[in-house]
């Protein structure tokens, strides 16, 4: 196995570029010791998650959501900022579920980690996998708004997914990911499942 190294290199300099709604953009001057000074702008983000929804039939719950900065609607699966301080990130996933898909889990473990561009953000999201699924009875689902209240939902065939991710037709982040985790999981008989609250190296959160 090989395991990543966590360390900060010392920062000189550091200031906010950009006040986001959801996230900022900070530029900090790092030394790099004999490699000299370098300055390096990324996104400061809170972090995500994401989950995997699957029934007995094989299938995963989707969302088609559009995304502006790609200029297209992408299937994903459920997923949410990490925005609200202290949360466990195994209830923001459940929050989130409740919210996009109307869909509620008795069984939850840890897919995957992911970071989704370690060279200009500090975004992380744990994908979690939930089973045991219930719907949510009309009268208590969440009202969606801006681009989730239009959004698509769909059960969508494991093997589907990974074939259209094969294609290059579905090519968000956390579905690939997701999908293919998803798989290894099913494969070895969730020898590759880690606990819902399973630690988490998280890369750093703009509320921290």
């Amino acid at each position: 196995m090989i395991e990543d190294v966590p360390g900060a290199r010392p920062v000189v300099e550091t200031r906010l570029a950009f006040e986001g709604k959801v996230w900022n953009v900070r530029s900090d001057r790092v030394d790099l010791g004999e490699s000299g000074q370098v300055q390096r702008d990324y996104i400061h983000h809170t972090g995500a998650v994401g989950v995997m929804a699957l029934n007995e039939a094989g299938e995963v719950f989707l969302v088609r959501q559009y995304r502006h900065p790609v200029r297209a609607e992408t299937w994903e699966p459920p997923a949410g900022l990490l925005d609200l301080r202290d949360e466990p990130p195994v209830e923001a996933a459940a929050r989130e579920l409740f919210e996009e898909a109307d869909l509620r889990a008795a069984r939850w473990d840890t897919l995957v980690d992911f970071m989704t561009s370690p060279g200009g953000s500090s975004e992380g999201i744990r994908m979690f996998l939930a089973r045991d699924l219930t719907a949510v009875p009309e009268a208590e689902r969440f009202e969606r708004h801006e681009e989730e209240r239009d959004m698509e939902g769909r059960w969508v065939p494991l093997a589907d997914i990974l074939a259209s991710i094969w294609a290059g037709t579905a090519q968000s982040p956390s579905l690939v990911v997701g999908a293919l985790a998803l798989d290894a999981a099913l494969r070895s008989d969730g020898a590759t499942l880690r606990p819902a609250d399973a630690p988490w190296r998280r890369p750093p959160s703009l509320l921290d």
